[in-house]
C-alpha cells in the first residue's frame, strides 16, 4: 500500500522522536502525493527516515499519530492493536464477563463497563471506545478515526467474538464541524435497546448512549465515587451536577443518612431516580428513596438559595472551558462554584471538587480552589488529590492527555 508522505522542515522532529503523537501544521515541509482531510499518512524527517503513520488533516494539528512503525492500516493492524487495548485493559481493571455470563457474582470483580480506547493514551489519536455490557460506543474526533470507523467495528468483532452484541457511533458531536453536517450516529454492528444495565463496584446503573451525555456514562469517576463512599456513612451528602446520579448511588449504597441530588436538567433527574431505584430494588440500597431527593435547578441557584450545610459535597462541573480564549472564564466559574460549595460544608465536613477541563490544569485548578477556600474564609486540609481511572490512561509523552483532576478536601 502506497501511502502519501509528508516531510517536516529540519530541526522539527524531535516531538515525534519523543513519541508525541501529533504533528503541527508550522513544522511540515513538503508533501509527495494528494492529500485530503482523514487521509492516512506517513511522517518522514527532513533526510527521508520515517517517523510516524497518522491521519491527515488540514488544520493547526496537521497529523494524528496512530503507529511510530511503518505498518499497513489494515484489518489485521486493527485487530492487533485493539487486542492489545483490551489485554492492557484486562491486566489494570477487573471485569466482569458481559451480557449476563456466569461470574457476574465472583469475588474482586468491579464493572463490565470501562474505557476501551483512550485517544492519545492508548495509542490511538482521535479516537474513543466506551465498553458497556457487550455494546461498544465509538466516539471519533477526527475525520480519519471516523473514516476508519468500519474497519475498527470489524476489528472490535475480532477482538471480542460474541460478547459483543452491537458498536453504536456517536460521532456527529465530535468530528470537525464542518464534516459533522454529514455524519448521522447510528449503529454498525447489530442493535440494543436503551436504556442498558450495567454495573459497577456493586452497583447498577442504567446507560443511554443514544440520547445521554457523553457516550452514556461517566466512566471516568469510578474510582472517585468509590471513594466516596468511604466518608458517606451516616452522613448528609450533596451531590452537584449529579447527571445520572453515579456519586448519589454510592453514597445511598454506603449508609448515607441523607442525599441530595442537583442537575439542571430534568431528564437527568428522571435518569437518576431510576438509577437508585434500580439499586434498591436489587437490595443494594435498603429504603433508599426515603433517604434520598432528587432536585431539578440550576446548581449555583441552588447552592444561594439554600443555607443547609451538608457532610459532604460534590462539585462536578460539565468543563467550563472548551478552548485556551475560554480558559479565564472558566477559572472565574470554578472560583464561584468553589465559594459557594465551601459555604455549604459544615464544619469537619469535606468537599470533592472537580475540573474536566483540558486547558485549565491541575496547578492552575488547584489556585482556584485556594482562592476560593480563601474568600469564603475556612481552614481547609487536603486529603486527596483525584484523577481519572486507569482505564483512561495518559501517554508519558502526551500530557495533554491527563484532563480530569479532582481534589477531597477537609472543611473547618
Amino acid at each position: 500500500m502506497q501511502l502519501p508522505k509528508l516531510f517536516l522542515q529540519a530541526g522539527r522532529d524531535e516531538a515525534l522522536r519523543r513519541f508525541h503523537p501529533w504533528v503541527f501544521s508550522g513544522a511540515i515541509s513538503r508533501y509527495e502525493g494528494t492529500l485530503t482531510d482523514g487521509d492516512v499518512v506517513e511522517v518522514f524527517d527532513k533526510k527521508g527516515n520515517y517517523l510516524a503513520t497518522g491521519h491527515y488533516h488540514d488544520g493547526s494539528i496537521a497529523v494524528r499519530v496512530f503507529s511510530f512503525e511503518r505498518i499497513v492500516p489494515d484489518i489485521h493492524y486493527w485487530t492487533k492493536k485493539l487486542t492489545g487495548i483490551r489485554q492492557f485493559r484486562e491486566a489494570i481493571i477487573a471485569t466482569i464477563p458481559s451480557v449476563d455470563s456466569p461470574g457476574v457474582d465472583s469475588p474482586g470483580v468491579q464493572t463490565d463497563c470501562y474505557r476501551l480506547v483512550h485517544g492519545e493514551g492508548d495509542g490511538c489519536s482521535g479516537l474513543i471506545i466506551d465498553y458497556y455490557n457487550g455494546l461498544a460506543v465509538l466516539q471519533a474526533h477526527s475525520i480519519g478515526m471516523h473514516r476508519e470507523r468500519n474497519l475498527i467495528t470489524d476489528a472490535l468483532k475480532n477482538v471480542y467474538g460474541d460478547a459483543l452484541v452491537a458498536v453504536y457511533d456517536k460521532s456527529h458531536e465530535t468530528v470537525p464541524e464542518l464534516y459533522g453536517q454529514t455524519v448521522t450516529n447510528g449503529y454498525l454492528l447489530g442493535t440494543a435497546e436503551t436504556p442498558h444495565e450495567v454495573h459497577e463496584n456493586g452497583h447498577a446503573f442504567w446507560v443511554d448512549w443514544v440520547t445521554g451525555q457523553k457516550t452514556g456514562f461517566f466512566l471516568d469517576q469510578r474510582d472517585n465515587r468509590q471513594l466516596l463512599a468511604r466518608y458517606s456513612h451516616g452522613k448528609r451528602v450533596l451531590n452537584t451536577f449529579c447527571y445520572s446520579g453515579g456519586f448519589s448511588v454510592y453514597a445511598l449504597g454506603a449508609g448515607a443518612a441523607q442525599v441530595h441530588s442537583v442537575d439542571s436538567s430534568q431528564k437527568a433527574i428522571d435518569l437518576t431516580n431510576r438509577n437508585v431505584a434500580l439499586n434498591e430494588t436489587k437490595g443494594e440500597t435498603e429504603q433508599s428513596n426515603s433517604r434520598h431527593e432528587a432536585i431539578t435547578d440550576d446548581v449555583m441557584a441552588y447552592l444561594k438559595a439554600h443555607p443547609d450545610q451538608y457532610d459532604v459535597v460534590v462539585l462536578d462541573p460539565p468543563a467550563y472551558a472548551k478552548n485556551i480564549s475560554a480558559r479565564h472564564r472558566a477559572v472565574q466559574g470554578y472560583k464561584r462554584l468553589n465559594i459557594e460549595g465551601f459555604r455549604r460544608v459544615a464544619k469537619g465536613g469535606i468537599l470533592f471538587t472537580f475540573s474536566c477541563s483540558q486547558v485549565v490544569n491541575r496547578e492552575l485548578f488547584y489556585n482556584t480552589v485556594v482562592a476560593a477556600a480563601i474568600e469564603a474564609g475556612r481552614q481547609v486540609r487536603v486529603l486527596h488529590h483525584l484523577s481519572q481511572p486507569a482505564d483512561h490512561p495518559v501517554s508519558l509523552f502526551h500530557p495533554e492527555g491527563g484532563y480530569l483532576k479532582g481534589l477531597v478536601l477537609w472543611v473547618e
